[in-house]
């Protein structure tokens, strides 16, 4: 039948507009929102994101500060960093580029960033207001895959959706998300690692959204007839190029050429979900900035 497929970089670009307009208002009341990311040690691909944020928030007007911790710092240094930023009037909001040195644990890092600066919507606060259907500074990929699906124009209403993946940054929250409509909710299915058959559940699937980081986890003959695909998976995987020489491609989790001919819809990989996440997250610094000035 042949897919539509979702274009994240439109859709991001649309969200982009809609936030440069707004921080091009709150500037001309005096309020400039700024972002600060914090990257410990080096990283390849942390500074590789670092790059694609600085840019996108430059593009939106949103200031975009990058603060480069020591590799030897330890858990008490920089958790004080962090304080230090939470205190700081001119910071709106705080990311933490992950993966951090071994040493540390970044998830109570995390928790240390204040509920009105978590723009990634990590800290438990902000997580807890997602039960009530009251979230405000959501984490950013499950969110984006909301605004995906919202893209197709599908209602959701009793829809069978099956998530493969329950991290606390997608997974958990996404089926919170899901679920917050009280009569015009689908009915989720979170599949996992302990999940005994995951075929079963994703062949029932009407939506289908994975998110593990396993590249050719889902097969084409996984998925259901005309269904929806979210491929929030980012695997680099090793193929050889015309002269037989090794080269990395981008994939999702999903095998993209077998879905792509059976599903209606479904995001490609690079492409789909990661630009309207970064899109998100510039959603949620200028939503702080707001929350912090007082609504403004």
């Amino acid at each position: 039948m042949g897919a539509q497929i979702i274009d994240g970089k439109k859709i991001a670009e649309g969200i982009k507009e809609e936030i440069k307009e707004e921080v091009a208002r709150l500037k001309e009341k005096g309020i400039f929102p700024s972002l600060h990311s914090v990257m410990i040690g080096e990283n390849p691909a942390s500074r590789v994101y670092v790059k694609n944020q600085r840019k996108s928030a430059e593009e939106v007007g949103i200031e975009y500060t990058l603060h480069e911790l020591p590799e030897n710092m330890n858990q008490q240094e920089v958790v004080e960093f962090i304080e230090g930023l939470n205190r700081d009037e001119r910071v709106n909001g705080i990311i933490i580029q992950v993966p951090v040195p071994q040493h540390l644990n970044v998830r109570d890092i995390q928790l240390k960033i204040s509920p009105e600066k978590d723009v990634e919507g990590v800290n438990p606060y902000n997580m807890g207001l997602l039960v009530y259907g009251r979230g405000k500074l959501v984490p950013c990929t499950a969110k984006a895959v909301m605004i995906l699906l919202e893209s197709t124009g599908i209602p959701l209403k009793g829809k069978e959706v099956t998530v493969v993946g329950h991290s606390e940054i997608v997974g958990k929250p996404l089926t919170l998300m899901l679920l917050e409509s009280l009569y015009e909710a689908p009915t989720p299915t979170v599949c996992h690692i302990a999940t005994r058959d995951l075929a079963f559940h994703t062949r029932r699937a009407d939506i289908l959204i994975v998110a593990v980081g396993k590249a050719g986890l889902i097969k084409g003959d996984m998925i259901k007839e005309g269904a929806v695909v979210i491929d929030i998976g980012i695997n680099r995987v090793p193929v050889l190029d015309e002269e037989g020489k090794k080269k990395f491609k981008i994939v999702g989790d999903v095998v993209f050429e077998e879905a792509v001919e059976k599903v209606a819809f479904i995001t490609p990989v690079p492409g789909g979900v990661g630009p309207v996440t970064t899109a998100i997250l510039l959603r949620n610094t200028v939503e702080a900035c707001k929350l912090q000035k007082g609504g403004e």
